[in-house]
């Protein structure tokens, strides 16, 4: 067990894996640092990163501190931040962080920071909250014991603005969370299959005819439905759609959350995939096509407009090939953009950590 000098705050990140983890660990190159600058104290600061699924198996922030408290006492850590891509509900309102002054404990929901400079935002976040519960009582002999039981009511809680703008800032979050452009590198067998098809359809003097007559909307139309196709392929084939087991109104908010977070992260991926597969099309398309055979069976002449509406057209044709493409792929890829399923991983990796039941 570890016993800091009295003139040395010792603050763990206790960081869910993946996205938390790796915030943690940048932000500690520097956190010391900066709060020994901003302490008013003269006090110096010794901080670790702890990466472990401490959400494992419960959303709930009273169980979820009980746990923070229970890990702090085994180190005797001064100050326990504690930071999760979960989205977090307490009293029906959406939970950005609950501080628990007494014990020295602070919960932080990265979700709730939005999805702008995120790793900005979350240092400031554990400066304020580190900063707030570095008082004479957090630290050293004068603190209450780190086994006393936490009491109703010694929590802060700090909510996330309530309406439609804190629900979009979260959901904004939690798609930031899941860092989107990772689905693409997942997707390579999906995107052979695209490219594939794309190919081919490239030097199909039909395509050519059907893209020189589609107008403008019928080739968004196109666009949308390849796209929605590839989505909705995708959340089915991996079971990416959560269902609650509960009944209760907060457990159907983060039903619609984590569903409308994971069709926004697939989408990402698949248009991010798109706007590729239209770029490399262009260019194949520059590099093999004939001006005299275009025309002859389109009858127009091979222009810049030409280029760009076949690319657009053939695009759409293989995505619809990389839809089907997806299925020889592993689902490990394609979940790891839900939140639902990444608490599944994280709940087996605990059992087979400790050999124990999740949590209820």
């Amino acid at each position: 067990m570890r016993v800091s000098s009295q003139d040395v705050t010792v603050v763990a990140l206790l960081a869910d894996p993946d996205a938390p983890t790796e915030i943690a660990q940048r932000m500690a190159r520097t956190l010391s640092a900066r709060l020994a600058d901003k302490s008013d104290q003269g006090r110096r600061f010794d901080v670790e990163v702890v990466s472990e699924p401490f959400t494992s198996g419960t959303e709930d922030p009273p169980t979820l501190m009980r746990r923070i408290m229970d890990r702090g006492s085994a180190e005797n850590w001064d100050i326990v931040v504690a930071l999760t891509d979960l989205p977090l509900h307490s009293r029906g309102r959406r939970l950005a962080v609950n501080l628990n002054h007494a014990h020295g404990l602070a919960l932080l929901s990265l979700p709730s920071l939005g999805g702008l400079r995120l790793q900005t935002r979350a240092r400031r976040a554990v400066e304020e909250a580190v900063l707030g519960l570095a008082g004479p009582h957090t630290t050293g002999a004068e603190g209450p014991p780190r086994s006393q039981p936490l009491e109703k009511g010694t929590d802060d809680l700090r909510y996330v603005v309530s309406g439609p703008r804190g629900y979009l800032r979260v959901l904004l979050g939690m798609v930031r969370a899941n860092r989107p452009w990772r689905l693409v590198p997942g997707l390579s067998k999906a995107l052979a299959a695209a490219l594939a098809t794309g190919a081919v359809a490239t030097v199909n003097s039909t395509v050519w005819i059907l893209a020189a007559s589609l107008s403008t909307p019928r080739l968004v139309i196109a666009m949308v439905g390849s796209v929605a196709l590839m989505i909705g392929w995708l959340i089915v084939d991996a079971d990416l759609w959560h269902r609650s087991a509960e009944s209760s109104p907060e457990a159907r908010q983060r039903a619609r959350l984590y569903n409308t977070s994971t069709v926004m992260t697939v989408g990402i991926g698949v248009l991010v995939c798109y706007v590729g597969l239209m770029v490399i099309n262009w260019v194949w398309a520059l590099f093999i096509l004939n001006d005299q055979v275009f025309a002859s069976a389109t009858r127009s002449p091979l222009h810049a407009e030409e280029y760009w509406t076949l690319s657009w057209f053939v695009a759409s044709v293989a995505t619809v090939g990389g839809a089907l493409g997806s299925g020889l792929e592993s689902d490990e890829a394609i979940r790891a953009a839900a939140y639902s399923k990444r608490e599944q991983e994280r709940r087996r990796t605990l059992q087979d950590d400790h050999g124990d039941q999740p949590s209820k």
